[in-house]
């Protein structure tokens, strides 16, 4: 049997990181636990780019931008879609997951999802550094990862 698991070292790879500025409370929140854990896990700053666009659903086509462009190992979404009074916050969330997503597959760069998708303020903040962790800590350790197991697959010619 064989097992191939990344490794979480980020070493001499280049990561971007796409924020939305909008509900930045929440977002430079997550922006910091993804910078801090990049750091933590060997990436110098050199490695990490940070392009800010104004909300979520501008995330996928800089993500895609980015994952295509050839310089990036991995690309971070981070974001915060809180729901308000209306279904506003359901067109969002799928066409920006869907695009997040459809970057990833066609470029063949992990392209990660910490974007909140709330129900109220207080959940966003419990998932930005509170009791529910730091999502932006989670999705850079899933970009971490991928861009190894990539790697480790390459090496093993799979």
């Amino acid at each position: 049997m064989q097992i191939i698991e990344g490794q979480l070292l980020a070493g001499d790879d280049q990561f971007a990181i796409v924020v939305s500025r909008f509900n930045d409370l929440i977002t430079k929140r997550l922006l910091e636990g993804a910078i801090d854990t990049l750091r933590r896990h060997g990436l110098a700053e050199s490695g990490i780019t940070v392009v800010h666009v104004p909300g979520s659903f501008e995330l996928p086509l800089i993500a895609q931008r980015l994952a295509h462009g050839g310089k990036f190992h991995a690309v971070i979404c981070l974001g915060a879609v809180i729901q308000g009074e209306t279904t506003h916050h359901e067109y969002i969330n799928h066409q920006m997951a869907g695009g997040i997503l459809q970057a990833s597959l066609t470029s063949g760069v992990p392209v990660s999802f910490g974007v909140l998708t709330c129900q109220s303020m207080d959940q966003a903040l419990d998932r930005a550094g509170g009791k529910a962790g730091n999502k932006g800590v989670e999705a850079t350790l899933a970009a971490i990862e991928m861009v190894n197991v990539l790697r480790e697959l390459s090496a093993k010619g799979l």
